[in-house]
């Protein structure tokens, strides 16, 4: 019988692949238009994005997702429909005030949160753009607050959705976000500045706003279809505080420390970097939307199907079906996300150069982001597993361990980030390395921490199936290595021929993988592939 788990996966990864390829689009205009270390304009717009956008992991994405989802999912099994979608009105009324309040106080503390996270950035005007790098990150900063406003409501929206397994509309928010991104943001850039100067990428970040919005309303449809209808709740009657949502926020409180781990070692990351020479935050930033690539597909696509199940098992105590569903989520993100890995790491110049190496992005630039990205590949697999371990935790009423396991991995990140990007002098690639190294130490503890509400969590059969993934692994970067050398050597350098030399490292890589998955008898990796051909029979006509 096939799995609900990883045909919603299916689902999630198709979606999402398509958002990340637009994603990667978008990256290369920009990049393109703006460069990356041979100006200000990117390191600005990438750090002032980056402090609304943290926001959005952490509350709205994060802690709020993971702790609605949760709750969400759990009142509509015991108490009814009718009590979920009243706490979703309770929510979505609360958090449009606060968060209204919280982007009205960002923009006038847009100064000092430039401060505080990229205290690097000079603040003499420079030469090429009469304007200093400080000032322009703080007028972006300002341009974009009202992103976090938007993302926060259609994190609620999608919660409510994913809760009733519906995973489409969401999934098309990012789509629509990228294509607005690409198609309104980047032309208006060009033709109300053809310089391509601080104009431009303000009007691109006005384009970034139109995205938001457009992700944000396009799950209301699918929302309506549920029976949903919005009007303002006030989460208490009558002085008495609606238990459901008291547990939202009893999760979340903790969760916003559990899941601050992974931001506030962005932000260190971002302060380090904006120490170090121009493009270092350009480069990171390449770099992991790479890496995020196969954590959206995989960590991310896992994590959203799985949730609603880990919930409601935990919801009817029944342990063993949230062992075999946890276990079941980690298995497809290993043999997802671990060759994902090797294969990055070795193609990640060759791919670079193709993908972001026109305009103002410059070789130099494609030999810093690859460089970035093998230290990235490292910690992938960690990262994506911490999207659904950290979640299943919550859905065990668990939001303490992982607050404490977050807070120890912020010490690690600070000492790591100085040693190896400043004492050892490795600078951007010592911070993608430390991020990397946080992310396994993070990862461990949060399966400690399972294990001790659900015993045998994964058990010896988890641990043949890792081995027989890292063996697979190892095969498949081998020939991958091989296959790049000879190929790149025969190659002219043309762009079709390099696109034709990827696609057959590959293609080449792809098949070695399968290859020793069913020699060494896989058993998910063929419950992978079965999906795939039903789903493709299913489309395929009839004669």
């Amino acid at each position: 019988m096939r799995s609900p788990l990883l045909r919603n996966t299916g689902i999630l990864a198709a979606l999402t692949s398509l958002s990340r390829v637009l994603g990667l689009v978008r990256e290369a205009v920009l990049f393109a238009l703006f460069g990356a270390g041979g100006s200000i304009l990117m390191d600005a717009y990438q750090a002032a994005f980056r402090i609304p956008n943290m926001l959005r992991d952490l509350f709205a994405e994060g802690a709020l997702s993971a702790a609605f989802v949760t709750t969400f999912a759990q009142t509509a099994e015991t108490d009814g429909e009718e009590a979920a979608w009243r706490l979703g009105r309770q929510l979505i009324t609360a958090l449009a005030g606060v968060v209204a309040a919280i982007t009205i106080l960002g923009v006038l503390a847009a100064p000092l949160l430039i401060d505080l996270m990229a205290g690097g950035f000079e603040k003499i005007p420079d030469e090429q753009y009469s304007v200093s790098k400080h000032s322009l990150a703080v007028r972006l900063t300002r341009i974009l607050w009202p992103f976090l406003l938007m993302m926060s409501l259609a994190s609620v929206w999608m919660g409510m959705l994913n809760a009733r397994n519906r995973f489409a509309a969401p999934a098309y928010g990012p789509v629509m976000f990228n294509l607005a991104s690409i198609l309104v943001g980047a032309p208006l850039a060009y033709l109300l500045d053809p310089s391509l100067g601080t104009r431009a990428i303000a009007v691109f970040a006005c384009g970034t706003l139109l995205g938001g919005a457009l992700q944000w309303l396009i799950q209301m449809p699918a929302l309506r279809r549920e029976g949903f209808r919005f009007r303002f709740a006030l989460p208490w009657r009558e002085g008495i505080l609606n238990p459901a949502f008291k547990r939202v926020l009893r999760l979340m409180a903790p969760a916003v420390v559990g899941l601050a781990g992974v931001q506030i070692n962005i932000f260190v990351n971002t302060h380090f970097a904006s120490h170090m020479e121009h493009g270092s935050i350009s480069w990171l930033a390449a770099a992991f939307r790479f890496v995020h690539l196969p954590i959206a597909l995989f960590g991310a696509a896992v994590s959203t199907a799985a949730i609603p199940e880990l919930s409601r098992a935990a919801a009817r105590k029944d342990n063993a079906e949230f062992r075999a569903l946890l276990k079941r989520a980690l298995s497809f993100v290993a043999i997802l996300c671990i060759p994902s890995a090797c294969g990055l790491a070795i193609i990640g110049k060759p791919l670079t150069r193709l993908l972001f190496e026109r305009g103002q992005f410059l070789p130099e630039d494609t030999l810093q982001t690859a460089a970035a990205l093998r230290f990235y590949a490292i910690g992938l697999a960690a990262y994506a597993a911490i999207k659904v371990t950290a979640p299943a935790l919550y859905a065990l009423g668990d939001a303490r361990r992982p607050a404490l396991v977050s807070l120890f991995s912020v010490g690690v990140n600070c000492l790591m980030s100085w040693l190896l990007g400043v004492h050892l002098g490795l600078g951007h690639r010592g911070l993608a390395l430390s991020v990397s190294t946080v992310a396994v130490v993070n990862l461990t503890l949060l399966l400690w921490a399972a294990r001790q509400h659900i015993p045998r969590l994964l058990g010896a059969s988890f641990a043949r199936m890792l081995a027989k993934v890292v063996l697979a692994s190892s095969a498949m970067s081998g020939a991958a290595w091989g296959a790049l050398r000879w190929l790149s050597s025969v190659a002219n350098g043309s762009a079709l021929i390099e696109i034709a030399v990827l696609a057959a490292v590959v293609a080449i890589s792809l098949a070695v993988y399968a290859a020793f998955c069913h020699a060494l008898k896989l058993e998910e990796w063929n419950e992978v592939l079965q999906t795939l051909r039903r789903r493709f029979a299913r489309k395929t006509p009839r004669a």
